[in-house]
């Protein structure tokens, strides 16, 4: 049986679809990422299936209870991080997370060697009011509290959104010890790198699930020849590319521009001879391997 069962969910609010017929599966152990920018519907989606919201159709259960009926049995074995840090700034940080161990019935050092790894970060700061710590060990304290009791399952709204990189890869490296525990993990975020630490990820735009698969296979289907190109003038070559009479997908990244062809019997002669007609001059162009947010990027606009 899957830790999570999700099948065609949606969600209105008013003339808005936040979700049009979700369905997936989250099992045991599992580290389950829904990928999207704002607004693909990622925060609705954790509301219904952490029963804060009623979905508008569709079902879910988790464990095998179901999201409406056997909300109160529901809420008992799962954590939930939401994306704004919601723990109580007046209180230490050790005053926190004996607060959410009792109010689940636990006691703290029952648990504790399952936030051990990230509990050792911040005994150092146990006494400091939690409001006063810096946004990367909020998220670890919320995440301690958010598994003192054990749950079965762990919801993880956007948790590395507004930290620091080596907090982010600090987070992520975590969640690798808790799945450890059978513990089935669904996480969201806007940041496509963090994509490929999941074991199986839904890309999401505007409500829908575009694809789910895992992160090495999602890559492997891409469908263009991706190439990185440094032109001198990025902004002067976006008026240009519209004109390229090679079929391809296009669009800035950093300093660079990623252009995807598609044509079976592509020449790359050609889209250099296309730039220099338009004088358009470059230092680089190399074809390299899709992320998955190239991936992403040519499903939406593919």
């Amino acid at each position: 049986m899957p830790a999570i069962s999700i099948d065609k969910i949606s969600k209105r609010y008013g003339k808005v679809n936040a979700l049009t017929e979700i369905s997936f599966e989250v099992q045991k152990g599992e580290v389950f990422g829904l990928i999207g920018p704002d607004g693909a519907g990622k925060t609705s989606l954790f509301n219904i299936l952490a029963t804060l919201q009623l979905p508008t159709s569709g079902k879910a259960t988790l464990l095998g209870l179901d999201v409406i009926s056997d909300y109160k049995k529901i809420r008992k074995e799962i954590g939930y991080l939401p994306g704004v840090f919601s723990l109580y700034p007046d209180l230490s940080v050790y005053e926190n997370l004996r607060f959410f161990a009792t109010m689940y019935g636990n006691k703290i050092d029952e648990n504790m060697h399952l936030i051990a790894p990230i509990w050792d970060q911040i005994a150092p700061f146990k006494t400091r009011q939690a409001g006063r710590l810096s946004g990367g060990m909020k998220q670890k304290l919320a995440l301690c509290c958010a598994l003192i009791h054990k749950p079965k399952i762990l919801f993880l709204d956007e948790p590395t959104t507004g930290v620091d990189p080596v907090s982010r890869k600090e987070f992520w490296d975590l969640l690798n010890t808790i799945k450890q525990q059978g513990i089935a993990v669904l996480v969201s975020t806007p940041y496509m790198d963090e994509a490929t630490r999941c074991d199986k990820i839904a890309l999401m735009k505007e409500g829908k699930i575009i694809t789910i698969n895992t992160p090495v296979q999602i890559i492997e289907n891409y469908k263009g020849k991706l190439y990185s190109l440094k032109p001198k003038a990025i902004f002067d070559l976006l008026n240009y590319m519209p004109k390229c009479p090679i079929k391809c997908n296009y669009y800035p990244y950093g300093e660079f521009m990623h252009v995807s062809f598609y044509e079976t019997d592509f020449n790359l002669q050609h889209f250099t001879d296309f730039l220099a007609e338009n004088q358009q001059t470059f230092s680089e162009l190399t074809q390299i391997q899709p992320t998955i947010e190239d991936c992403f990027i040519e499903l939406v606009t593919g």
